[in-house]
């Protein structure tokens, strides 16, 4: 597997749409999706990628990894991040996620379901702490999640 990381290009949003559809269908069923397919695609083509903070992760020309970034109020946010199913557990999901955390000195923090364990072990090995758990209904989905935040 030779994985290379760049920048998300507006030619990547079909990609991007099918990667981030296709991880959370199975995992995240206790968390369904608050929008159609169809809107889910037209966000990736027209909100996330031309954000400018979306990084790719490619193996032989297909993406099989994401991460996308935001900036607020001086924290850096992790707002996406997932891995082709098929290709977990290879370090992708860390490369990532360290092309998020190694480029800043600002804090890093993220959201992810309070069910997902499978994503806050992840985070909890690469030093985040969770800081906040909150009920739910401050998210699209309705169900409790976890705030965690980066400890350097």
């Amino acid at each position: 597997m030779a994985v290379t990381l760049r920048p998300a290009t507006s030619a990547d949003a079909g990609e991007l749409a099918d990667l981030y559809l296709r991880s959370r269908s199975e995992p995240a069923s206790y968390a369904p999706l608050a929008h159609t397919d169809a809107s889910v695609r037209d966000w990736v083509a027209d909100v996330l990628v031309p954000s400018g903070g979306v990084t790719v992760a490619v193996d032989h020309g297909t993406i099989v990894g994401m991460a996308a970034r935001s900036e607020a109020d001086g924290v850096v946010w992790l707002d996406q991040l997932y891995v082709c199913p098929s290709v977990k557990r290879r370090g992708i999901g860390t490369r990532l996620l360290n092309s998020v955390t190694s480029c800043t000195r600002l804090p890093v923090q993220l959201y992810t379901f309070a069910m997902n364990r499978a994503a806050a072990a992840f985070y909890e090995r690469h030093a985040f702490v969770a800081i906040a758990h909150r009920d739910g209904s401050s998210n699209e989905e309705g169900c409790p999640d976890v705030l965690y935040r980066l400890a350097r």
